[in-house]
């Protein structure tokens, strides 16, 4: 196929971005990222009854924070009804299709004598080449003519060939009694309208591709290059549901996981490039191709994914890393960190993102940061500020005061200092995490003073001795 490369991602609103959902946005993505084309939004909104403006939003958004960004305005289907509808009606025209006079209860009947006898229950309408002068005034459908013999092959990037016997499609409808065009018709007409050459989405639509080829190939289009990616399951090899933990892609950013982890993920899931596990967006972009692309069923992985995203935390830069945090902050409810807590966390993010697999573990580590005096020391840290480590910091808090304020000179003021005590400087962390963060388990001790500085530093060294 030539000419420059369209995708489509074309989400039902009808609930939350999926997880599957956003894999399969980001196959097209990468696919036409990765060679110049364009990657555009539909929403299937026919399903008036489901289909919410809130659901529209909450898929909007999960693109947004994944940084899946799409080429121009987002379509609506449901406002291309007419287009449709007259799509359907030139095929009437041509003779490709027609008007399907039979009742529901004709239909029925047809089946249950079928399956008495034996035979396929496909429909078949007695009116398919009935005489126009025959029509009663009455309500209709229309119908496509399918091919009633042969078969229909859809070329598969990632299935192969798969063949289906014609005999085995119906006289597809295009357009219900009230004359509202239905889905199969609404996705090939969209798709040929907004030019998309690859349709690259969940292999439980493969079924449909055939009965949409049917459409393509009576309206004389060129149909589109076909990739069916395969489901995802949960680590039981069952179909990905709640039972196996977050769903949506907004619970995967509420529980503080970066975007680029979630998407270096997610392009991981299902597809490979040889042994490579951790990639850049750019490098996902030049190698994503539809030939990576597994034909089994991916198994969603937490510990993989939390890998991931810590790699992509320590690889990330400080300032990026901080505005994603306070995304993450304002998404989750709590307080933004002001401009005197953001200078520090960007000042001591080189200590901080190292082996942070998540937001929240980034801000368990920042906890000396974000506290505010007079420390409140939890119960593990008040038991290393009893009495003689009280006293000890009180002796060294004299000289770190005379100390220049670099990371050599404080290891060698606190160094020098344990040994004078005749103690190793092992007992003398304890205290000053404590004193420092409130906190036992902390960044080295001599990061958060340099973080910190002097003053602040000197200010929770007396806070705790006293």
């Amino acid at each position: 196929m030539s000419g420059p490369v369209v995708t489509r991602f074309a989400p039902s609103p009808t609930g939350y971005l999926h997880i599957g959902g956003a894999r399969t946005a980001l196959f097209n993505w990468l696919y036409a990222r990765g060679r110049g084309g364009k990657f555009l939004l539909r929403i299937e909104d026919t399903d008036r009854a489901r289909s919410t403006p809130e659901a529209t939003e909450a898929i909007v958004k999960g693109l947004d924070w994944l940084g899946l960004d799409h080429d121009g305005e987002i379509v609506s289907q449901f406002a291309r009804a007419a287009r449709h509808a007259e799509v359907a009606h030139s095929l009437l025209a041509a003779g490709k299709a027609y008007k399907c006079f039979a009742t529901q209860d004709e239909i029925q009947a047809f089946r249950e004598a079928a399956q008495a006898e034996k035979r396929s229950t496909l429909f078949q309408s007695p009116w398919r080449d009935a005489d126009p002068a025959s029509h009663p005034d009455a309500p209709y459908v229309v119908r496509i003519k399918a091919p009633r013999d042969g078969v229909s092959v859809i070329k598969d990037q990632v299935q192969g060939d798969v063949t289906i016997r014609n005999d085995q499609l119906d006289d597809m409808v295009l357009l219900r009694s009230d004359g509202t065009p239905v889905y199969m018709l609404a996705v090939v007409v969209d798709d040929h309208d907004m030019g998309v050459t690859h349709v690259i989405r969940g292999d439980d639509h493969l079924n449909n591709a055939a009965r949409q080829m049917m459409i393509y190939e009576a309206m004389g289009w060129q149909v589109p290059v076909w990739a069916h990616i395969p489901l995802i399951h949960g680590p039981d090899g069952k179909k990905l549901s709640k039972r196996h933990g977050a769903l949506g892609v907004d619970e995967y950013q509420k529980l503080g996981y970066p975007a680029a982890g979630m998407r270096n993920y997610l392009a991981r899931l299902g597809w490979s490039h040889g042994d490579d596990e951790f990639f850049t967006d750019a490098q996902a972009q030049d190698w994503f191709d539809l030939g990576g692309i597994g034909k089994s069923a991916a198994r969603f992985d937490f510990k993989k994914l939390e890998n991931l995203c810590g790699q992509h935390i320590a690889a990330s830069e400080d300032a990026a890393l901080l505005h994603e945090l306070q995304a993450f902050l304002a998404v989750t409810g709590q307080n933004l960190l002001d401009a005197q807590k953001s200078a520090l966390m960007e000042k001591g993010m080189y200590c901080l993102k190292e082996r942070a697999k998540s937001f929240p573990e980034l801000i368990e580590k920042a906890e000396f940061i974000l506290a505010n005096r007079p420390i409140e020391p939890d119960e593990k840290a008040r038991q290393a500020l009893d009495s003689v480590s009280r006293g000890i910091l009180k002796e060294l808090t004299p000289h770190l005061q005379n100390a220049s304020w670099s990371r050599d000179k404080i290891e060698e003021v606190a160094s020098a200092f344990a040994e004078a005590q005749g103690v190793k400087f092992g007992k003398l962390a304890g205290p000053l995490r404590a004193a420092l963060a409130g906190r036992s388990a902390t960044p080295s001790v001599f990061d958060m003073m340099l973080v910190l500085g002097q003053e602040e530093t000197l200010a929770r060294l007396t806070d705790a001795a006293e």
